[in-house]
């Protein structure tokens, strides 16, 4: 079953229970979706992997505005992100405990033969791709960093 077809099915539901929350977090899924599979060159059709990088930046952008809204002492708006935020996280996979998060990446430090902070980049290149969907990115820059200048 493709993402757009579990969103719409929850909106429904969503809507049939009168859940505000759900509902804003499903319809901003939907909104993503519809606008990826009109873009040039999309023919209609998105793949799993467009769904979850959209998924990431959704969540990406929340927690962004989420810090904002704490920073600016906002909570009634901190509380709309954060519930926002748990609904995306739904469809997305399983993301990994730090403890699992450096395991792997000391398991690509030593697949690529990085020896120090130098190759931060060939470490993140390859962290990038195999962490896709697992780990926010910043997560794996600062587990990569940490680990390559002990």
């Amino acid at each position: 079953m493709s993402l757009e077809l579990k969103v719409m099915a929850e909106m429904k539901d969503a809507m049939k229970a009168k859940d505000e929350a759900l509902l804003r977090g499903l319809r901003a899924i939907k909104a993503e979706i519809i606008k990826a599979k009109t873009e040039p060159g999309a023919n209609g059709e998105i793949s799993e992997d467009t769904e979850m990088k959209l998924l990431q930046k959704l969540v990406k952008s929340r927690k962004d505005s989420l810090e904002i809204y704490q920073q600016q002492n906002r909570p009634d708006l901190a509380q709309k992100e954060t519930e926002e935020i748990a609904v995306i996280e739904r469809f997305l996979p399983k993301q990994l405990t730090e403890a699992e998060l450096k395991e792997a990446v000391t398991a690509i430090i030593s697949s690529v033969g990085a020896s120090g902070p130098q190759d931060m980049g060939k470490v993140m290149g390859t962290a990038t791709k195999q962490l896709a969907g697992k780990a926010d990115g910043k997560a794996v820059a600062a587990v990569v960093k940490e680990l390559l200048s002990k």
